[in-house]
């Protein structure tokens, strides 16, 4: 007869049991520990989501990036182009040609500087803004008139003193001029980039919305007059060889917007051209009906993807606002032409990247010279 052992079957029952009680504790263990982390997300997306932000998104449709294709198909034709240094300065963002033949350009640190194009003599302060200079260019009566960032409006004497020339328009002050033209009676056409300054533009981008101006300064009353408003970063500003209209980059928008000064259209504007593939800064007119435009630097195509979602864009902004904005890479060098019609005519690059963040571009006699708001250099080759 078989003997049993009742004190084993007994005990291995109770190790079975001890096993199945262990393993669903630790099941109901890892449940809670995977709401509590998906509890965490939630929050943390809340968070991102409903906190506080200097912006406000809203929605808005990009024009399609036609990337390097058709009139911008890649090339190099920028990479042959010489530079001379404006060290120890930084930051040519942009250039005037002066009657002495020399080229002038305002640095980072409130300088302006002149020096030969070519680079053959060093670089020799003549006067500082106290401000961040960016569009400059030349009047009759010789004196530099300089957009400044954080001055507004200035004019600078051929002895070197600056003088205040607006810093409100429309009662509202004049955040951060950029860029300007002047034309033949002393009006002076200005761009009033964005209403959050040189230091906080970038949230007109996350935004969505514009808060840059297009202006006119009139020399006889000293009255600005606002002629545009709402512009999505309103930055360079050329005028038409016959001034019948006025242009403006709107850099956060890739297009360059007409406003009619003359003729059937006056006081109205429209769309000069529209859909480029990267964000255009300055612009400047050759005098024969042709537009240099400095492209910046190519779309990105993450942003253009959030600008019909807003929560999601201000869930990424504050998302960056935590742990810092990625690093970008790719520095590409970019200039274009376009007729008075609207139609690109020239394209000239440099994917190396020696070239990069070019900020303006113009044209004097056989030479196109180049600035850019990160380099030490101003950039010259021959047009073409």
């Amino acid at each position: 007869m078989a003997r049993g052992n009742p004190g084993r079957l007994h005990l291995g029952f109770d190790e079975d049991a001890a096993r199945g009680f262990h393993r669903a504790a630790e099941i109901r263990e890892m449940r809670y520990v995977l709401l509590g982390l998906l509890l965490l997300v939630l929050a943390f997306a809340g968070w991102l989501a409903f906190a506080p932000t200097p912006i406000d998104p809203i929605a808005w449709t990009p024009a399609a990036n036609p990337g390097l294709t058709g009139p911008f198909l890649p090339n190099e034709k920028l990479k042959g182009a010489t530079l001379a240094r404006v060290t120890p300065g930084k930051g040519p963002e942009d250039i005037a040609q002066g009657p002495d033949g020399l080229i002038y350009t305002g640095l980072e640190d409130g300088s302006i500087v002149r020096l030969k194009a070519d680079g053959s003599t060093p670089p020799e302060k003549i006067a500082s803004t106290g401000g961040r200079p960016f569009g400059l260019k030349f009047a009759d009566d010789g004196s530099l008139i300089v957009a400044d960032g954080r001055r507004g409006l200035l004019s600078i004497g051929v002895d070197g003193t600056v003088r205040v020339l607006a810093v409100k328009a429309g009662g509202v002050p004049i955040a951060f001029a950029d860029d300007l033209d002047i034309a033949a009676d002393g009006t002076i056409y200005f761009s009033d980039a964005s209403r959050r300054g040189p230091d906080n533009f970038g949230l007109d981008a996350w935004e969505g919305k514009g808060t840059g101006r297009l202006l006119a300064y009139d020399p006889a009353s000293g009255e600005t007059k606002v002629l545009l408003d709402d512009l999505r970063f309103a930055n360079g500003v050329a005028l038409a060889p016959d001034e019948s209209f006025v242009l403006v980059n709107e850099t956060f928008a890739y297009r360059v917007t007409r406003y009619w000064l003359s003729g059937p259209k006056a006081g109205t504007h429209d769309i000069f051209l529209d859909a480029l593939p990267a964000f255009p800064d300055n612009i400047s007119s050759d005098g024969t009906g042709v537009f240099w435009i400095a492209m910046v630097s190519p779309r990105n195509d993450t942003l253009d993807g959030l600008a019909e979602r807003p929560l999601l864009r201000k869930m990424v902004f504050n998302f960056f606002g935590l742990f810092g904005m990625p690093e970008t890479s790719g520095a590409y060098g970019w200039v274009i032409a376009a007729d008075a019609k609207g139609q690109v005519i020239a394209n000239l690059q440099d994917p190396s990247g020696r070239l990069h963040d070019i900020t303006s571009v113009k044209r004097f006699g056989d030479t196109l010279v180049l600035g850019s708001l990160a380099m030490d250099a101003i950039a010259t080759l021959p047009a073409p």
